[in-house]
């Protein structure tokens, strides 16, 4: 019953497999590999677009960092959500990366609106030299509540975006958990929209390591290479990157792997709106659950050998009925079993 993160889950065969096979032979460093020929090929089918400079990092932080370093200028603020991924939980690194860039917060959860983005690009500039001066929009897809922006939502804030002239990121960790569940094109909910450059995320949907970064437009590709390794991400035996990014877009494993996930989510969802006394903190759209549960549910689940994170509250309280938030993500591994498991012990 680990539903803690789909970072935690195990590696698609098909993943493991393009790596064992990787590992035969020779092959030339530092994203020269034929396997990058092949996956810079599937990705550009993938998104229609024939010319996107791809590329392939390690970590998610890397990939968003890097990205938005190359979008934004040092004395330049980037428009993210309040609750987005690269707010919370990447430690300040595209500051770091993009050396001085801030980040201006708008709205007040995970998701921003049109009108929202609008108000905070027009607050700044306003100061002349002393102020920060207006630089890319970053859009986190599924958001870090388990939401997601509907295409309307990415086209409007697109919209807003180039209306003053700025760049436009995607951080699709989840990129094809959020796909499915729109059932949308890669093509419709990134370049179509008006979206820029995109952070394509394997490393939770069944891959070991790895993200792509995609540009729409390669005029940023020399420039995203020179950051890429000046920050320490241009990995040497890049084959194994290239390989599993591979085995991920092969035989549609990416697809199946997020829709499988999303089911888990589904079922999982369902069993809980039934069960009394629990309630849903963000509505379940994708693969990540924010559930408040009884404080005695949530002792039972951890008495049990159940992982996952509390969110809000405690599990210290002489309240066993009092509301305890937790965050409950599936990944494509999950079977039904552990999840009627986990279901069943909620009830009690």
């Amino acid at each position: 019953m680990h539903f803690a993160s789909d970072n935690s889950g195990p590696a698609l065969p098909q993943v493991l497999q393009a790596m064992t096979e990787a590992n035969q032979n020779f092959a030339m460093a530092y994203g020269a590999d034929a396997i990058m020929d092949e996956v810079r090929t599937q990705i550009r089918d993938v998104f229609e677009v024939p010319e996107a400079a791809v590329y392939l990092v390690a970590t998610g932080t890397a990939a968003n960092s890097l990205a938005l370093a190359t979008l934004a200028k040092p004395w330049e603020t980037v428009f993210c959500a309040s609750v987005a991924h690269i707010h919370e939980d990447e430690c300040n690194a595209p500051e770091f990366y993009s050396g001085g860039a801030k980040l201006t917060l708008v709205g007040q959860d995970d998701k921003m609106t049109a009108a929202e983005l609008r108000a905070a690009i027009e607050a700044e500039e306003t100061r002349g030299v002393h102020g920060p001066q207006r630089g890319p929009v970053s859009i986190t897809q599924v958001t870090e509540r388990g939401t997601i922006y509907t295409l309307d939502e990415l086209t409007a804030l697109c919209d807003v975006a180039k209306a003053h002239d700025l760049p436009v990121h995607l951080d699709g960790a989840r990129f094809t958990n959020a796909m499915m569940a729109l059932g949308c094109t890669p093509a419709e909910m990134t370049w179509k929209a008006g979206v820029d450059a995109v952070s394509f995320g394997g490393t939770k949907n069944g891959c070991i390591g790895v993200e792509a970064v995609i540009f729409f437009d390669p005029k940023h590709a020399w420039e995203f290479e020179l950051r890429r390794k000046r920050g320490a991400h241009l990995f040497s035996k890049h084959r194994f990157l290239s390989a599993q990014m591979k085995g991920y877009l092969a035989d549609n494993a990416w697809i199946n792997a997020a829709t499988q996930a999303n089911a888990n989510a589904a079922h999982l969802a369902g069993g809980l709106r039934a069960i009394d006394g629990v309630s849903f903190v963000y509505p379940p759209q994708a693969n990540m659950l924010f559930v408040a549960m009884p404080r005695a549910a949530h002792k039972r689940l951890f008495a049990a050998g159940a992982e996952y994170h509390i969110w809000s509250g405690s599990l210290e309280g002489d309240d066993p009925n009092e509301m305890v938030e937790a965050r409950l993500v599936c990944d494509w591994s999950i079977t039904t079993d552990q999840i009627n498991q986990f279901l069943d012990i909620v009830k009690g």
